[in-house]
């Protein structure tokens, strides 16, 4: 039987309360009777033979790219790039998307007689990886070979010696990537595309990238003309990339692209409440919540937090594609659109989203305030195609705790932008004019960042750079249940309940506001007209 698609709810008197994230917990709100509720499509089908499929899709090549095998050759340089631990989020049950995929590059590239092979975490301006998340993400067998031998790297945007600049685009665009990959006879870059925002040109042009390349589309002026990240067609910041792709392949780089898809069976089963629509609840899932929402009550956040993040998702390859690199993106977009679209017919007053414990920077680490921003608003704002969900001059209502917490050792950089940058101006062209080269070339936060497991000194910047096109966009930011001083720190407005939030958001929107909530996760690209 197929899957169900997206589902629209329109609230009325009979409808049960709804389930919103907050953090290491999650709560049952009562929405006014005429909201709407946006429901993701349950998880598609998963590939009944991911192995076979992956060697398959190497063999059978997309574009007008030979068939990976006729690509490797004795004495060659390979060097096999891979996305890092920002995804798939929860990280996924082993083995992971890319353990399957690297494991098969491989068993080609030894058939035929390559013996120069390196492989290389593309980190761009993210922290390191520790070897159990290396570990985890490729595999006992592929670690165990190369991290030994010191054939296992991460890339390492600031040091000069492993970068080399490739070319200039025709907007004057520095492409300075990762001198290994770059001159090797192949880059092989396998990839998992976790959202439409990701793969394509993005994964060498950013995640094989140096600063002095990356500040052309990590940008104030990029995100607010990125009018959709899940749209690369109404995206900026996909249009820099693309551009700077042209470089990298009329400068001779050959890039072999792996691009995998997965469904959105994002919980384990004791948490399979989590994925369903409430009135569908059985009494099984009723006492579930009941049991969890009451322990975590109870439960110090820190220890909720270690809870959380052991959760491996059971997240399952739904497809995979080999090749040129837009014809491989194409066909993954394709793929993660039938997963997550949503029909979606108007935009609404109000938009509410409850936030999770996770996002994309804090895998294994606190969700510090600037990274609630950059979840709600960056990211969950950006959920759509055509429209935003929410009109301009909105308002957006935001349930987490918001906790004045950072991890020292993760986020360093984000202390003292929290601490010294926002407490003068939340203004993101100010704060780019002003702070951001002072950050961006700290010895200390690059020391941290290249030895240590810290984000790049700039990082916290462009979390809040991510939020321009919606803090643009919004009449209005609330956050419910967070932490009154962080929330005034961000130049938000702090509510203790969704209640009060909604009568706040009056103020702006009018007495008789559409409300429309965002069910996720798991994740869903509203598809708005």
């Amino acid at each position: 039987m197929s899957p169900r698609p997206g589902f629209v709810l329109d609230v009325d008197r009979s409808t049960p309360p709804t389930l919103f994230w907050h953090g290491e917990n999650y709560r049952l709100e009562r929405l006014p009777v005429g909201s709407r509720v946006l429901y993701p499509p349950e998880p598609v089908a998963a590939l009944t033979d991911p192995d076979g499929a992956v060697r398959q899709a190497l063999v059978e090549p997309l574009g007008d790219s030979p068939p990976l095998p006729e690509l490797l050759h004795a004495g060659m340089r390979l060097t096999i790039c891979f996305d890092d631990i920002s995804l798939p989020l929860p990280p996924m049950r082993r083995p992971d998307n890319r353990q399957r995929v690297i494991e098969a590059v491989l068993e080609l590239a030894a058939e035929a007689g390559v013996d120069d092979v390196v492989l290389i975490a593309a980190l761009a301006l993210h922290r390191r990886m520790t070897d159990d998340e290396l570990r985890h993400a490729l595999g006992d067998r592929v670690f165990n070979a190369f991290a030994p031998n010191g054939l296992l790297l991460q890339h390492d945007a600031e040091d000069p010696s492993a970068l080399v600049h490739v070319g200039t685009t025709d907007a004057g665009e520095d492409v300075e990537i990762n001198k290994r990959a770059a001159e090797s006879d192949l880059i092989v870059y396998v990839n998992i595309n976790l959202v439409a925002m990701d793969g394509g040109w993005k994964s060498t042009a950013t995640g094989l990238a140096s600063y002095k390349s990356l500040r052309h589309h990590h940008n104030v002026r990029t995100m607010q003309h990125s009018k959709s990240f899940m749209d690369q067609h109404r995206s900026e910041l996909h249009s820099s990339n693309w551009r700077m792709g042209k470089v990298i392949r009329d400068a001779g780089v050959k890039i072999f692209q792996i691009e995998t898809t997965l469904n959105s069976d994002t919980f384990p089963s004791q948490f399979a409440f989590l994925q369903k629509r409430e009135w569908e609840w059985s009494a099984k899932d009723r006492a579930a919540f009941l049991a969890s929402s009451k322990a975590l009550d109870r439960t110090p956040s820190r220890v909720a937090r270690s809870i959380f993040h052991s959760i491996k998702a059971p997240h399952a390859m739904t497809s995979v594609q080999a090749g040129e690199v837009e014809a491989v993106h194409q066909r993954t977009t394709e793929k993660v659109y039938e997963q997550q679209l949503v029909p979606v017919e108007g935009q609404t007053d109000i938009v509410t989203m409850g936030l999770p414990y996770i996002c994309p920077y804090n895998v294994n680490s606190v969700m510090n305030p600037i990274l609630v921003a950059c979840l709600g608003l960056g990211y969950f704002f950006n959920l759509y195609r055509g429209k935003p969900v929410v009109r301009e001059g909105g308002v957006a209502i935001l349930s987490h705790p918001t906790p004045w917490e950072f991890n020292p050792v993760h986020h360093p950089s984000y202390i003292d932008f929290f601490e010294q940058v926002l407490a003068e101006t939340t203004d993101p062209l100010e704060i780019e004019a002003k702070f951001e080269e002072d950050f961006a070339t700290d010895p200390w936060y690059i020391h941290l960042y290249r030895t240590s497991y810290a984000y790049h000194g700039v990082h916290p910047f462009y979390m809040w750079y991510w939020c321009a096109h919606a803090l643009q966009h919004l009449g209005g930011v609330i956050i419910v249940g967070g932490d009154p001083k962080s929330v005034r720190r961000l130049g938000f407005k702090s509510a203790s309940t969704l209640v009060d939030a909604l009568e706040m958001a009056s103020d702006i929107v009018g007495r008789s506001p559409t409300i429309t909530h965002l069910h996720c996760p798991p994740l869903m690209i509203a598809d708005v007209t």
